[in-house]
Formats: C-alpha cells, sequence, structure tokens
C-alpha cells in the first residue's frame, strides 16, 4: 500500500528552500498576475487529460471569417454506449469596446448566451452575463461572472440563479516570487450556509509547478508538473479522502517528438494504463489516437480505443 506522508514528503522534497531538497533550486519566477483558483495545478492536469479521449470518436471544427466571428463545432460518438453529441458555438469579438458575444447549442437542445465586458469599467476587471434556456424542459438559468486581475492577486465572484435558488462562488488567488495561496468557497442562499470551502498552496515557475489542495477538509490532493527539456514535460498526482486508506497515484508524461507529432503516457495504482499520439497531418488538421488499457486484465479485454480529428481554418 502505498503511504500517504511517503508521498506529500515527495512532492515537498521538490520545493526550494524545503530542508532536505537536494535537486538544483528551480529559476526563480516572479508572476505579474497569478492564475484563478481553478487554473492551479492545471500544467499538471493538462499532461493528464489532453492528447486522449478514450472511448469516444470526435470530430471538431473550428473556423475564423475575415470579420472576425468565430464558428466552433464538436462531434463525438461514445463506443461503447452508441450515444451521439455535439455542440455549436459561436464567437464575436468586438475589440475596441472589449466586448464579446458568444452563443452556444447542443444536442440537449440547451440554449447558451454569453455576453463579457473586460478591461472597460477598469482596467483588470471582467464582467460576465451567461444565461441559458431549455426549449424542451422550459428550464431557465443564469449566471453572472465578476474577475478581477492585478499584480499579486486574482479575485473571481460568480452569482448563480435557477430554480435550485441562488448561490454566489467565490474565490481569491494571492502570489508573490512564484509562491501560490487561494481560496474558494460556495454559500446557497436558500440553504443560508457555505456549502463548500476549498484551500490550496502552491509553487510555480516557468520549468515546475507545486499544487497541494484541500476540498472541505476530507479531500486532499496534490500534484507535481516538471518542464524536463523543450521535448519531454512530466507530471504526478496524488488524492486521498480523509477516513479512506486509498491514495490514487498517477504518472504522466508528454513528449514531443517532432513540431508535428506528439506522443503521450500516463499510469495509476489502479494499473490502468493511457497512451496518446497526436500528429498534424496538415497545417490546421490535427489527428488523435489513444488508448487505454487494463494492466491488470490485460488478455480479459475491455481495453478503450478513442479516435481524434480536428480541423481548423
Amino acid at each position: 500500500m502505498i503511504d500517504v506522508c511517503d508521498l506529500f514528503n515527495l512532492l515537498l522534497a521538490y520545493v526550494p528552500g524545503i530542508s532536505g531538497a537536494n535537486h538544483q533550486r528551480p529559476k526563480r519566477h516572479t508572476m505579474a498576475v497569478p492564475p484563478t483558483y481553478v487554473d492551479l495545478g492545471k500544467s499538471a492536469r493538462d499532461i493528464f487529460t489532453k492528447g486522449y479521449g478514450f472511448g469516444l470518436i470526435k470530430l471538431d471544427l473550428k473556423t475564423r471569417s475575415e470579420n472576425g466571428l468565430e464558428f466552433k463545432s464538436s462531434g463525438s460518438a461514445n463506443t461503447e454506449t452508441s450515444k451521439v453529441a455535439g455542440t455549436l458555438e459561436t464567437k464575436y469579438k468586438w475589440a475596441e469596446h472589449g466586448l464579446t458575444f458568444t452563443e452556444k447549442w447542443n444536442t440537449d437542445n440547451t440554449l447558451g448566451t454569453e455576453i463579457t465586458l473586460e478591461d472597460q469599467l477598469a482596467k483588470g476587471l471582467k464582467l460576465t452575463f451567461d444565461s441559458s434556456f431549455s426549449p424542451n424542459t422550459g428550464k431557465k438559468s443564469g449566471k453572472i461572472k465578476s474577475g478581477y486581475q492585478h499584480e499579486h492577486i486574482n479575485l473571481g465572484c460568480d452569482v448563480d440563479y435557477d430554480i435550485n435558488g441562488t448561490a454566489v462562488h467565490g474565490a481569491v488567488v494571492v502570489g508573490f516570487e512564484g509562491w501560490l495561496a487561494g481560496y474558494q468557497m460556495t454559500f446557497e442562499a436558500g440553504r443560508n450556509r457555505v456549502t463548500q470551502s476549498n484551500f490550496a498552496v502552491g509553487y510555480k515557475t516557468d520549468e515546475f509547478q507545486l499544487h497541494t489542495n484541500v476540498n472541505d477538509g476530507t479531500e486532499f490532493g496534490g500534484s507535481i508538473y516538471q518542464k524536463v527539456n523543450d521535448n519531454l514535460e512530466t507530471a504526478v498526482n496524488l488524492a486521498w479522502t480523509a477516513g479512506n486508506s486509498n491514495t490514487r497515484f498517477g504518472i504522466a508524461a508528454k513528449y514531443q517528438i517532432d513540431a508535428d507529432a506528439s506522443f503521450s503516457a500516463k499510469v495509476n495504482n489502479s494499473s490502468l494504463i493511457g497512451l496518446g499520439y497526436t500528429q498534424t497531418l496538415k497545417p490546421g488538421i490535427k489527428l488523435t489516437l489513444s488508448a487505454l488499457l487494463d494492466g491488470k486484465n490485460v488478455n480479459a479485454g475491455g481495453h478503450k480505443l478513442g479516435l481524434g480529428l480536428e480541423f481548423e481554418a
């Protein structure tokens, strides 16, 4: 069984300034503006998630007109359930006024409209008005998002309105000389109490990132990202739940073979092995092949394959 304390000490061993670190100190990087709370640890998550599409046959199309109108459509078929899903999105940016208009539709017949105003009322302030409507059920929902970025601080506050009541989501991240600390909460007005309370700390440079988090005092997690060189990126993540001795642990890597091809691989302590290969066939045409193998039952079958094709013009 994996010892949680040993894994956590392994994470801390990479942090510069902690006693016992025996590797070369990472290059110091001073951030002007820290990332949002949801983007903490994003580099490590991307190594684990991008370049894979297990059990899916997926097609993405992105186009842009001369007047700046962007079209994005995506369709996927689940090879296990045979369910087909699709989305369509149009986006128009009115740069001189800091406005962005977005319209969305998906195969669940949900319509969405989003209007974003950025850097107009104040430098670093972003306001978004988001609404969705389902003609089939008559369900409506709305969201007001606000974000403010300044040197060493990133603030966010969202207010959700739907049939379940009003919920307020708040988050703050502060950073100094590569160190990061963040807090995220959710307050439900109908229940008159805080229903989510998350903390995170980390350290970030251009080549190295450390992220640890505690969600609601029961879920613990951490990740390490390291850019070994221009071609190789690696990541490690771990998570466990209070009162449960089972630790979830994974290692992933991405290798850039050349300018047009990359290979990704990951494995976790459940012996699930993920493999991905991405190839740019022509400028604007990208092919992704992926496979998920069960290391405990290699001969039993049940492995998942994925195919993705992306067009951009």
